[in-house]
């Protein structure tokens, strides 16, 4: 099963990627910067963390005076993240492609996503359940595979269709295979718009400086041609 392999590479992995997290090229001078540019003032606010890893997103919003409930698919990730952070936040295990029965209805001011989406062949009902948390005007901020560079990268065939890929990653310790999904340009914006939002902006990011320092190669590829994609989307 895919769900069974996504959760037992993120658990493999979970205490490299968490001790890489805080310059790990992409993640920290890709990832991050972009997507923070696109949240509100977040003090006092309240902020679902969706699919947090080690928490490192929730120990920045909770520093910037934000109160945080995060989960995640892996629980070593959610052990991570509650020890990172100190007592601060409310973190909990759970899959995101079902229901958010713990959480009630218009009680967060933003959900923040970020590189996560991927993992879901469908993101119908997980849109459905961002848009039920979050309070009347309160926005979803995302960031996810950019779909063009990963019809690329995975030389598919089949680009209208929400195809399953997976890939090797070799920078977190010991090789793990890392299945994700595929998806076409407009799938990636109906789920979205379809379900009780709509999109503010899209920013299709450059590394920020720092991350030559880390990464020449990858900063010029980075300069030349995305492999993220950044979305904020208001609830209608």
């Amino acid at each position: 099963m895919i769900k069974s392999k996504i959760i037992a590479a993120y658990e493999q992995m979970a205490d490299k990627y968490n001790e890489l997290i805080e310059h790990k090229p992409h993640n920290a001078y890709y990832d991050r910067p972009n997507t923070l540019a696109l949240l509100p003032d977040i003090a006092g606010k309240a902020i679902l963390d969706a699919a947090c890893g080690p928490g490192k997103y929730a120990e920045i919003l909770i520093a910037d005076g934000a109160e945080v409930t995060g989960f995640d698919i892996s629980p070593r990730m959610v052990e991570l993240a509650i020890s990172r952070n100190k007592g601060q936040g409310t973190f909990f295990v759970h899959d995101f492609s079902t229901p958010l029965h713990t959480l009630s209805d218009a009680s967060f001011d933003v959900v923040l996503c970020a590189l996560a989406l991927h993992y879901l062949a469908d993101w119908t009902l997980t849109m459905q359940e961002f848009n039920r948390v979050l309070k009347p005007g309160g926005c979803l901020v995302i960031s996810i595979e950019h779909p063009f560079f990963e019809y690329n990268f995975f030389e598919s065939k089949k680009y209208f269709e929400v195809e399953h890929v997976k890939c090797t990653w070799k920078g977190f310790g010991q090789p793990v295979e890392v299945n994700s999904f595929r998806r076409p340009l407009q799938e990636c914006i109906a789920p979205i718009t379809e379900n009780g939002f709509y999109i503010d902006k899209l920013v299709e990011p450059r590394p920020v400086p720092e991350f030559e320092k880390y990464d020449p190669r990858h900063y010029k590829e980075l300069n030349e041609f995305p492999s993220f994609m950044c979305i904020r989307a208001v609830k209608r």
